[in-house]
């Protein structure tokens, strides 16, 4: 039987993702009945097959030069007595040991700028997120208009307040504040966080604000230009860094640009084609039907090629480089997947010109190696766009691992092909999230009770019973002690660590429980966090994994031959972390 393993030096060299340039050995194995191969190869766009040579009775091979940047594809071609056989890559994608077939997918190969660079502090992390409105306040809000609901009562529950167009408008606030963070800082720097991401704060009419109204204003609620900068200052007195969320595939239909309803001064797009932004969106049929995002009449989409629209988020005195001057230290893309490939390189360009160090992280919740969108297949990791991505197939498969809806070996076969497909920057900068502001809550999750299956209105009664609570707060904890234990950065979605529980959307976006923490929770993350913090091994450590059996996974972390995974001079040491799954 012929034999290809993407992870096998035997069988390709150098292993894993690999700079432009390099120069490729691909073999096929076992191939003593085979009377001659074929390397088949697709790299940007084109097409080439390369005669393989018989180096050993077993053995065919082929040496490629890894040219260019993104996905290199390939499988072989090989005849025997019997007839032609193609062999290629397995079916789920995740590379490993090929198979034959008649139509075969290709094996990957991610090829990267050689001088790809990250932000050093991502590798060494933790990242905290933050819904604004919802995570602290310094004094109950004004009610600013009659189609809002204020929360005087902090620990009550988030409230439904639809509008015949959705199912809820997202117009009861809390008014959490830069002012409510800052003064949380320490509670912060205690877990150890040295990363802050922030759902939007641009001025907005809903509480989440990915409707942006204005994106040069902080939303009056929050605060003022001055009282964020004077967050970021704080925060970096505590080494922490602010990371803020980019919504450029959309804007709200209550905003200055589009103003649907009439309530800004400007000449908005609804207004007519004399607006200076009617170009940055698409009428279907003036006024009333455009492009809007997945349907959502209230966030209409942007035209991301429109010269204007660019010169405003990408431009020298763009949005993009004027947070980055006010304080930020990066953005997290929201939908990175609907930008287009340019708009992202110039967005990169733009940042990185502003802030050497600053942070480009993407919301992709696929394998960024070759993620498909809108007709193309994307890598989003070859060093010319993202610094990084959301971890979100670490997040499902750790949560299937746990759950038993899947086993170890499934888990493992997950994170080693996320290893072999991303390069080392990329790889050690992705934010592994537990939880999320568009999920339900994790320990909801974990429990098996995100009370999907009930009625929209009435998952806000809802409620985990004890038992219940109890088994995904133990299992919060295991997952922790993995996404600590492996390379990326760890995120905490506010308030998880207090054991916040909730549905989805609004449900998971509750209050922090002030005054009401999980302790015993609280403490155990507190741990993990500290025990990550101070042991670089966790931090750049090369990466191994061992399956014990089908409930337990080994992490293993080490310095070998005097390095690290980045090639820095270290100490040899190694750690080993286990994860267990069953109870007690």
């Amino acid at each position: 039987m012929v034999y290809h393993n993407t992870r096998s030096l035997a069988c390709r060299a150098p292993a894993g993702a690999v700079p432009a340039g390099t120069e490729l050995v691909l073999r096929l194995l076992g191939a003593r009945e085979a009377e001659r191969a074929s390397l088949r190869v697709t790299r940007g766009g084109r097409k080439e097959e390369i005669r393989m040579r018989r180096t050993d009775p077993e053995i065919f091979e082929a040496r490629v030069k890894a040219d260019g940047s993104g996905l290199m594809l390939y499988d072989f071609a090989y005849e025997t007595a019997d007839g032609s056989f193609f062999y290629g890559a397995p079916e789920d994608g995740l590379g490993g040991e090929g198979q034959i077939a008649k139509k075969p997918l290709p094996f990957r190969i991610t090829v990267y700028a050689p001088d790809y660079r990250t932000p050093e502090y991502m590798r060494r992390g933790i990242m905290y997120q933050i819904f604004p409105d919802r995570f602290a306040r310094s004094a109950v809000p004004e009610k600013t208009g009659d189609d809002m609901f204020v929360h005087e009562d902090w620990d009550s529950r988030p409230i439904l307040m639809p509008d015949g167009e959705t199912d809820n408008t997202a117009r009861d606030f809390y008014g959490g504040s830069f002012e409510g963070i800052r003064l949380k800082l320490p509670y912060l720097k205690s877990l150890g966080v040295t990363l802050l991401y922030l759902n939007p704060i641009f001025q907005a009419r809903s509480n989440h604000r990915y409707d942006t109204g204005d994106y040069t204003k902080t939303d009056p609620m929050l605060g003022t230009e001055a009282e964020f900068e004077r967050l970021t200052r704080e925060a970096a007195s505590f080494g922490i860094r602010v990371i803020l969320d980019g919504v450029f595939s959309h804007t709200g239909d209550d905003s200055l640009y589009f103003n649907r309803y009439g309530r800004y001064p400007s000449v908005g797009a609804c207004q007519g084609e004399e607006s200076p932004y009617y170009s940055w969106y698409t009428f279907k049929h003036f006024p009333d039907e455009y492009a809007c995002w997945w349907g959502i009449k209230n966030v209409p989409t942007v035209n991301k090629a429109d010269e204007s629209y660019r010169d405003f988020i990408l431009g020298p005195d763009g949005i993009a480089r004027l947070w980055l001057r006010r304080g930020a230290s990066g953005w997290r893309l929201d939908v990175a997947d609907e930008l287009p490939v340019p708009f992202l390189r110039s967005l990169r360009r733009a940042v990185k010109a502003e802030k050497r160090d600053a942070l480009l992280l993407g919301e992709v919740w696929e394998d960024a190696s070759c993620k498909e969108a809108y007709g193309e297949v994307r890598c989003y990791c070859a060093g010319d766009m993202l610094d990084s991505v959301m971890n979100y197939p670490l997040r499902e498969a750790l949560i299937a691992f746990l759950t038993g809806q899947s086993d170890a070996y499934a888990l493992a076969r997950l994170i080693l092909s996320q290893q072999e497909n991303y390069p080392v920057p990329f790889y050690y900068s992705l934010m592994n999230l537990l939880g999320s502001h568009d999920r339900p809550r994790t320990i909801n999750v974990l429990a098996g009770k995100s009370f999907e299956d009930l009625p929209f209105a009435q998952r806000a009664e809802a409620r985990l019973t004890k038992e219940e609570y109890e088994l995904g707060k133990k299992r919060y904890l295991k997952m922790l002690c993995a996404v600590c234990a492996l390379p990326g950065t760890p995120c905490l979605y506010y308030g998880d660590e207090a054991g916040l529980w909730g549905a989805s959307d609004p449900w998971c976006r509750g209050t922090y429980p002030w005054g009401h923490e999980d302790r015993e929770l609280l403490e155990g993350v507190r741990g993990i966090l500290r025990f990550r913090r101070d042991r670089e091994v966790l931090q750049t450590g090369f990466l191994n994994l061992v399956v014990r059996d089908a409930d337990r996974l080994l992490i293993l972390r080490s310095f070998e031959g005097g390095r690290d995974a980045f090639g820095e001079a270290r100490e040899d040491e190694s750690l080993t972390v286990e994860i267990d799954r069953r109870e007690g």
